[in-house]
């Protein structure tokens, strides 16, 4: 397995393949609310010209694994500098103030991504026009997050936003299937299974819809009497766009329900052979036999993802959940 790590100077005019002299490199990405980081050491033997904002680029095996921007530089008494470098995702962490009428989740995301001189990649169709995101100073990360949420809730579909080597893109999860298998066949170091209805689960929806002529707002409920009974009442509350109907609302209402009304089954693994690429937002074949659920081979999302190059062999840590149960 060969790498290169290239750095550029602010010009971009000058490389420099830092891989040689690189301890470990870790790459870690999440689905949701952060941008990809990758982390590299080194001991700095001679002076070497590496500034804040400089461009680094990733391969495994020829193959392209991250581009982002150096944000972080550390150097400790004994001559090991550290350095942290972000993907775009990185500057969408900046506050700004939007107001969209009409739009789908690709459109908003092209106008911010415009607006803050980011690169754009592959923008699949929700087949969702949200009728109305307004946000006053918040950060563009949370609005494109917030435009995830709500095309989910209306469309039962998930989408995962992430930097593709230096470009911008969103693609629905099953796009994103990867047909590498994860459990018995391959090596595991450690697993956690989880099963819990305290993090992520509800069994009543709350929808409340502004009304002008009232001053108050128009409540819709929808909930499940069976697993009340069997857990007691959890409750999510959100307010809705005043101009959806009815029937949108109630849409909107039952995807949540299909959502969040179940047991959250989720699992950590660490010490699985590296699959270069992987990352946050694919979905991958389980299959441990000692798990029920996953015996017989299971697709799961992944949440997390984290690879570690060093010393010549690259291995992987997940989170992932199950999405349908």
């Amino acid at each position: 397995m060969s790498y290169k790590l290239l750095i550029f100077n602010a010009e971009g005019n000058t490389m420099y393949d830092y891989a040689p002299i690189t301890q470990k490199v870790t790459y870690t990405t999440n689905r949701n609310g952060s941008a990809g980081k990758l982390t590299f050491s080194y001991l700095q033997e001679k002076t070497i010209n590496l500034t804040e904002g400089a461009k680094v680029q990733f391969y495994v095996d020829g193959k392209e694994i991250f581009l982002g921007f150096v944000f972080i530089i550390e150097q400790d008494r004994w001559g090991v500098v550290s350095v942290t470098v972000y993907d775009q995702l990185r500057y969408l962490k900046s506050n700004a103030s939007y107001s969209f009428v009409g739009k789908k989740l690709g459109e908003v995301i092209q106008q911010i991504a415009t607006d803050m001189q980011l690169q754009m990649g592959t923008l699949e169709d929700t087949g969702y026009v949200i009728p109305t995101l307004t946000k006053e100073n918040t950060e563009c990360l949370d609005i494109i997050e917030y435009g995830l949420q709500v095309t989910q809730y209306n469309t039962g579909k998930t989408f995962v936003f992430y930097d593709d080597f230096g470009k911008l893109s969103l693609k629905e999860a099953k796009n994103m299937m990867s047909d590498i298998l994860i459990g018995n066949g391959s090596i595991i170091t450690d697993y956690s299974y989880k099963s819990d209805i305290d993090s992520d689960t509800y069994n009543q929806v709350k929808l409340v819809k502004p009304n002008k002529e009232t001053g108050q707002g128009d409540t819709y409920v929808f909930n499940d009497q069976t697993t009340i009974k069997k857990w007691g009442l959890l409750q999510k509350y959100e307010k809705v766009d005043e101009n959806l109907n009815e029937a949108q609302i109630s849409q909107q209402g039952n995807i949540m329900m299909a959502y969040y009304d179940r047991v959250l089954k989720t699992i950590s693994i660490s010490g699985v052979g590296g699959v270069p690429g992987l990352k946050a937002g694919a979905m991958v074949m389980f299959k441990i036999k000692d798990i029920p659920e996953l015996s017989n081979g299971y697709y799961l999302l992944l949440d997390q993802v984290k690879h570690t190059f060093s010393d010549g062999e690259h291995t992987m840590s997940v989170d992932a959940k199950i999405i349908n149960s």
